[in-house]
């Protein structure tokens, strides 16, 4: 089965510059132009350290992690607004993406508006986005603020019109960050049942979540990262084993990595 998403070695890297003031000192220093005093020095921060994994088509990966640990940049680098320091990384299909609550909406445009405009972001013409309004107002459950503007929306109805695009526009690949944590647990079940049924359909997932239930229940695969690295990596039950063993552990290291599908 061909792979849909492959990431090999990939290594992400930020430049880091400290500019606290933790002397009197040091604030009237800061208080200097700009240009009479030299820029801190920049500091290595490596986000993302050797990753690798695939996800084959049809097929699921779930990624869980504490915060920090690099999910959310793996996610950037999966939907290009972020590049690798070092690594490739493959991506065959149109993909969906919610990785960010309110990310690709005009906050003066009405719900209806950020439709259109976030469809034909994804190549779909106007024909097609009318064809395919009445679904997605009726999974968001938003009609009757469909013609607001989405700043006055709650973070829950954002997810839910965020959700309801990315799963209406017959993506090849989905990917899901943590946001659909801010519905309601009834719409959280109705996405998830939605996501299921996009499966079945031979669209890959690629979700990220703090729900370690769900991992298990609804994942293929996973991969716990934790400071950046694979700690572990295999069927969903083990990782989530591990990282439940591993992840609060301070006397010593997390258990071994589970290689058995990576490589």
């Amino acid at each position: 089965m061909a792979a849909v998403i492959e990431v090999e070695h990939v290594w992400k890297q930020f430049l880091l510059r400290r500019d606290r003031a933790d002397s009197i000192g040091q604030l009237l220093f800061r208080m200097l132009p700009t240009w009479r005093r030299p820029r801190p020095k920049a500091e290595p921060f490596w986000a993302l350290r050797d990753v690798s994994f695939t996800v084959e088509q049809g097929k699921s990966l779930g990624i869980i992690g504490n915060n920090g640990s690099g999910k959310s940049t793996m996610l950037k680098l999966l939907t290009q607004t972020m590049r690798p320091t070092r690594g490739t990384i493959r991506v065959s299909g149109r993909i969906s993406a919610l990785i960010e609550l309110g990310a690709g909406f005009h906050p003066d445009f009405t719900g209806r508006e950020n439709i259109y405009l976030n469809a034909s972001i994804l190549g779909f013409t106007r024909r097609e986005i009318e064809g395919k309004i009445p679904e997605i107002i009726a999974f968001s459950e938003l009609e009757p603020f469909i013609d607001t503007p989405v700043k006055y929306y709650s973070s829950g109805m954002h997810a839910r019109l965020g959700f309801a695009v990315a799963t209406a526009v017959q993506p090849d690949i989905l990917i899901v960050d943590e946001v659909l944590a801010v519905g309601d647990e009834g719409f959280q079940k109705k996405c998830m049942d939605k996501i299921l049924a996009m499966k079945r359909e031979g669209v890959s997932i690629l979700l990220v979540s703090h729900a370690l239930d769900t991992i298990e229940a609804l994942m293929d695969e996973a991969i716990w990262l934790d400071h950046g690295e694979v700690r572990a990596a295999g069927p969903p039950h083990e990782v989530v084993q591990a990282y439940r063993k591993g992840a609060f552990n301070t006397e010593g290291p997390p258990v071994a990595e589970l290689r058995e599908h990576w490589g």
